[in-house]
């Protein structure tokens, strides 16, 4: 093992630590084989602006499974969720690999991220990921999904506007957010409700993050 590799593991295993996040080695294995695979075609694809593989894992990473301790007590149901404008796979590769038991659709509008996805999904053998090469107003699922996540979508009001055609009846946003974005929570008050929001712990990046988990109003 190279220097380079002991260093992402043990940035992997000690920030996971640090968030309670329980990794098994084949978890680990597999979170590590992701990385290194989006580092190689970042140069070709720009799926990130972060160039550096080691700050990789701990803002691509364990930034994803900072939601692992939602996924595991929630009294919403996730087994089946879309990630959508997933770009490289964040956070639905890193929670697929968390959750084989669980179904994760990827979402992306760009075919070059999307071809990564698959080539992911293939060396891996993932196989609770599906990966959706469209437009998210264009995407018609045929069965709805129990949550909606994402990462880096602009704000909570296109997510929500957006994203609701394919959220079962009392089915979930989750909306994962830097500092709590409380004027993004203003302009859909009267539609959208906010069940909870999560500080998360994001081992080894500076920064608040948060997890909103919003529903429709019925």
């Amino acid at each position: 093992m190279t220097e380079l590799e002991k260093d992402l593991r043990q940035i992997l295993i000690k920030g996971a630590e640090k968030m309670s996040v329980a990794l098994t080695e084949i978890q680990t294995e597999n979170l590590l084989a992701y990385i290194r695979e989006f580092d190689k075609w970042n140069k070709a694809y720009n799926l990130s602006a972060i160039r550096d593989i080691r700050q990789m894992v701990a803002r691509h990473l364990l930034d994803s499974l900072s939601v692992v301790p939602y996924f595991l007590a929630s009294k919403h149901s996730t087994e089946h969720v879309i990630d959508v404008g997933t770009g490289g796979g964040l956070p639905g590769i890193p929670l697929a690999i968390m959750f084989p038991e669980k179904k994760f659709t990827l979402l992306d509008s760009a075919g070059k991220k999307t071809r990564f996805l698959f080539h992911v999904k293939t060396l891996l053998k993932l196989e609770n990921v599906s990966v959706e090469n469209r437009r998210v107003e264009e995407f018609q699922p045929a069965k709805k999904f129990n949550a909606v996540i994402s990462r880096a979508f602009a704000s909570l009001q296109d997510m929500t506007e957006g994203c609701t055609h394919l959220l079962e009846n009392n089915g979930v946003f989750l909306a994962m957010k830097g500092i709590y974005p409380q004027d993004e929570l203003a302009p859909i008050a009267d539609k959208i409700e906010l069940l909870e929001s999560i500080k998360l712990q994001v081992a080894e990046t500076d920064g608040e993050r948060h997890l909103l988990v919003l529903k429709t109003k019925n």
